[in-house]
Parts: C-alpha cells; sequence; structure tokens
C-alpha cells in the first residue's frame, strides 16, 4: 500500500443533502507524507452554517418534536447501531482515507474505526438506558405532591472537532448528542476532515432523517466561529487548543450558552526505580509516539527516579531507534508524518528553543534520512530540562518527550503539578500503596497506573485546569446534551387554602 490514493470528492452535507459551499470555495487536501495534493472539501462559510443550524431546528421541532428529540430512545439507537455496521463494513476504506488524511499510520487509523465502531454502539445501549430513566420520581416531604424528572434533549448543538483522531473525536460528540435526541452541526478540523464527508455518506445510506446532522467542512475563523456564535446553537462541544477554547467560550458568553471544552495537555510520566525497566519503556515511549505524538493527553513530561536514570535514558535511546518511521500505509508504520507543514514547524522550533535555552537532544528531532519528503520527525527525547523551560511548559503536539529528574515522591508530585494543565498523567511503579497515593495526589481527569494512553468509550474523559471542563464518554456522556426538567404535580383533593376564599366571606 503507498500514499498514492486520491480522496472522494464531497460538498458539505446540509439536511440530508450534498451541497455546494456558498462561495463556491475548497480547500486543498494534502499527504503529509508525501506532501502531494490529493484532493479537496468544500470551504463553508457563515452562510453555509446559517443553512446547516436551520436544518438542524427544523429537524429538531419536526412533528413536534415526535420524530426525533421526543421519539423514545429506541428509535435513534437503531440509527445508531445502523452506522456502526456500516463503519465496520468501510473500515478498511476509511482507515486507508485517515492515514492518507492525516498521517496516522495505517494499523492504529484501523484501530480507530474500531473505536469509532464501539462508540455509536455505545451510545446507542445508551439511548436505549435513557428511556428506562425517563420519569424518574423524587421523593418529596409533602405527600400533597408528587414529582419525577424528565431529560429532555438540550436542542441543536455545534461539535467542533480536531484533527488528530479526525472521525473519532467527532464520534465522541456525534454519538451522544445524537442519543440525547439533540440535532447537530459538525464542523471538523480543515486539516483533517475527509472521512467526517465519509460519515456523511453513511448518514445518507443508513437514512439518518435529514437535517438531524449537518456537517460544514471550513477553517476555523470562517465556519468555526459563526457556529459557536450563532444564537440559534443551543450549547458547543469542543475539542482543540486552549487558545481556541478561550474564543468559544468568549463567542457562547453573549448567549449564556453552554459549551463543553476538552483542550490540551502537558501531562507527566512518573516512573519509580521499581520498575521492569523495558516494559517501562515501552508505556513512555507509546504514551508520547502514538499519534504521531499528536494526543491532547500524551504524556509528554518523564518524571524518572534518579537511581535508575542513567539506564532507563538508555534503554528509550535504543527503543526509540528501533521505531519504524515510515509512510503510514507501508507494513509495520509505528511513526508517520505530523499532520501539515505548520505544524512540523512548530514543533522543530520548540526543538530549536529547548537546545537554545540549555536542554539536550538525547535523540531525534531531525527528518529521518531516508525520508526525503513529508512532515517526518525521528521520536525526540529531551533531557537537562529545567522547569522555565517552553519545552516543559507548552505543549508541542508531536513527537517530542522531555525528561526530569526526581530522588523523592513528594519531589515527584510537586514536579507532575507543575503545569497550567490537568488532562491525564501516569505512574508506573510496582508498588500499588504508591500508585494510589499518586493517582490521588495528581491533579487531572485521567489518570493511567502502569500504562499511558488506554481510552475506553465506557469511561469518563475530560481535564481539569486549563485542560478544560465537563466530561465526555461513560455512564454520563449522554447528560452532556441533556437537560432536565423538574415536574410537580398537586395531587390532593383539598383546595391549598393559603387565600381566604371569597364565597366565605
Amino acid at each position: 500500500m503507498a500514499s498514492t490514493a486520491a480522496v472522494p470528492l464531497r460538498q458539505l452535507f446540509v439536511d440530508g443533502e450534498w451541497r455546494a459551499p456558498a462561495q463556491g470555495r475548497r480547500l486543498p487536501v494534502i499527504n503529509p507524507a508525501t506532501e502531494a495534493h490529493i484532493g479537496e472539501i468544500p470551504a463553508g462559510t457563515a452562510e453555509d452554517v446559517e443553512a446547516a443550524v436551520a436544518a438542524a431546528r427544523a429537524a429538531l421541532k419536526r412533528n413536534r418534536g415526535r420524530d426525533w428529540a421526543r421519539a423514545p430512545g429506541a428509535v435513534r439507537a437503531k440509527y445508531l447501531r445502523a452506522i456502526a455496521a456500516k463503519i465496520i463494513e468501510k473500515k478498511a476504506e476509511l482507515a486507508k482515507l485517515e492515514a492518507l488524511d492525516c498521517g496516522k499510520p495505517y494499523d492504529e487509523a484501523a484501530w480507530d474505526m474500531d473505536d469509532v465502531a464501539g462508540c455509536f454502539e455505545y451510545f446507542a445501549d445508551q439511548a436505549e438506558a435513557l428511556d428506562k430513566r425517563q420519569n424518574s420520581p423524587v421523593s418529596l416531604p409533602m405527600e400533597t405532591f408528587k414529582c419525577h424528572l424528565r431529560r429532555e434533549p438540550i436542542g441543536v448543538v455545534g461539535l467542533i472537532t480536531p484533527w488528530n483522531y479526525p472521525l473519532l473525536m467527532a464520534t465522541w460528540k456525534v454519538a451522544p448528542a445524537l442519543a440525547a435526541g439533540c440535532t447537530a452541526v459538525l464542523k471538523p478540523s480543515e486539516l483533517a476532515s475527509v472521512t467526517c464527508l465519509e460519515l456523511a455518506d453513511v448518514c445518507k445510506e443508513v437514512g439518518l432523517p435529514s437535517g438531524v446532522l449537518n456537517i460544514v467542512t471550513g477553517l476555523g475563523p470562517d465556519a468555526g466561529a459563526p457556529l459557536a456564535a450563532h444564537p440559534d446553537v443551543d450549547k458547543v462541544a469542543f475539542t482543540g487548543s486552549f487558545e481556541t477554547g478561550k474564543k468559544i467560550m468568549a463567542a457562547a458568553a453573549p448567549m449564556v450558552k453552554p459549551v463543553t471544552l476538552e483542550l490540551g495537555g502537558k501531562s507527566p510520566i512518573v516512573v519509580f526505580d521499581d520498575v521492569d525497566i523495558d516494559k517501562a519503556v515501552e508505556w513512555t515511549l507509546f504514551g508520547c509516539f502514538w499519534t504521531n505524538g499528536q494526543i491532547c493527553s500524551a504524556t509528554s513530561r518523564l518524571l524518572i527516579h534518579t537511581k535508575i536514570a542513567q539506564e532507563f535514558k538508555e534503554r528509550m535511546v535504543a527503543w526509540a531507534k528501533n521505531i519504524k518511521v515510515s509512510d503510514p500505509l507501508e507494513e509495520g508504520c509505528r511513526l508517520g508524518p505530523v499532520v501539515s507543514e505548520g505544524q512540523y514547524e512548530k514543533i522543530k522550533k520548540f526543538i530549536s528553543n529547548a537546545k537554545s535555552e540549555g536542554a539536550t537532544i538525547l535523540t531525534g528531532g531531525v527528518r529521518p534520512a531516508h525520508l526525503e519528503k513529508g512532515f517526518y520527525l525521528e521520536p525526540t527525547i529531551i533531557t537537562d530540562v529545567s522547569t522555565s523551560m517552553e519545552i516543559w511548559r507548552e505543549e508541542v503536539f508531536g513527537p517530542v518527550l522531555c525528561v526530569k529528574e526526581f530522588s523523592t515522591e513528594d519531589e515527584a508530585i510537586e514536579l507532575a503539578n507543575d503545569t497550567h494543565y490537568g488532562l491525564a498523567g501516569a505512574v508506573i511503579s510496582s508498588d500499588r500503596e504508591r500508585c494510589q497515593r499518586l493517582s490521588e495526589e495528581i491533579d487531572a481527569g485521567c489518570i493511567w497506573v502502569n500504562c499511558s494512553q488506554p481510552c475506553f468509550c465506557q469511561a469518563p474523559w475530560g481535564g481539569n485546569k486549563r485542560s478544560g471542563f465537563g466530561r465526555e464518554l461513560g455512564e454520563g456522556g449522554i447528560d452532556n446534551y441533556l437537560s432536565i426538567k423538574q415536574v410537580t404535580e398537586y395531587i390532593s383533593d383539598e383546595p391549598w387554602g393559603w387565600y381566604q376564599s371569597p364565597a366565605k366571606l
């Protein structure tokens, strides 16, 4: 398999139909492995967002909501399961498009497609479970009243998603939103929209009611900004950078619109001196180099116990040199190119800044000798790092790991929490109680013990501090898209009796 294929030519997906962008503009799709132009996507603008939001609003209200928003969860679950089945049917083709579009190794892209299908299945189950949770009673202290709760879709939601897991991150939002009975406008990243447009094709094939999911591709300022600020969008859910997250919050503020934000990270992995070194090295590298290092939860700050630091660094270099860096479609590829030229330049700048601030590039930091084209970088490990350095503080979003030593548990905890972010953290040690202590002490939304990066749609996901707020996935994953209504009824035959009846005067 070589990265030569072109991507399907698609339009925007609005109201169940393909529609050319209002201004007729398109953006090139660049294969990051070859730097070749392999297709294009429509460049939507405010007019297209307007049409998509109107279609979503109409689908929400159709037949007074009975067709979708107020239909039983079991009805919506059927569509979600049909989507999951189609994703599995098209898995090889979708994985290939994902690899071509964002540079992810094919094996990882295939794994993502399994996760996409699994996520649609999971939220189909949650849609059915919602029927059972509906009208749940509330016990009151007065016998003359009874109360129950209804869970209703929040309305039309704007979903803005990143390029590192293009279809999976979209699914994390689309599946629960649809399960809840919301209708949605999805705006994927302009750097990787190809598989999201294929999701539109899947929705057409399974007969998803028109307007329930609309997909508008385009640049952030042209399509994402008008979606976040649209007065007829009831909620915005965003995954991406801290800087963009701030803008989305500001855009939602005038209408006091709820937002869920999953932003960046600079997560620690703490390795103690009682570990199996090779096992710990592999998890450390996987935690930072998987998905070409472009993971918001990457454990990109390694804190290593002084006692084993030297040996650990030597083993890491040996393992890192053994990672197959190649075209993502080549058999056994384990590190592909980063997503774009802009991203490539940014990462190289981080590395040169670290060097000029006095850090040491232990391995990597350069283009692999055997790859003349494409946005490739050898897996990079940086040592002699101090806590004031940019490489310690800022999210790189590339295959770059920085290393610092510690000698006591207290010092490790302090260093682990020395960050504005709080998405994830990992601890590797054979001492169960110590792992427990660090799980409690590290300030983050996800903690991994003796591993890094496993992610299951059954467990809640999200961060603290500048990594955002709100939790996706897990049992409460659907609740992000629901609004709770209390219904309280007076059930006594007696009059209320607060005011004196005029009849009795």
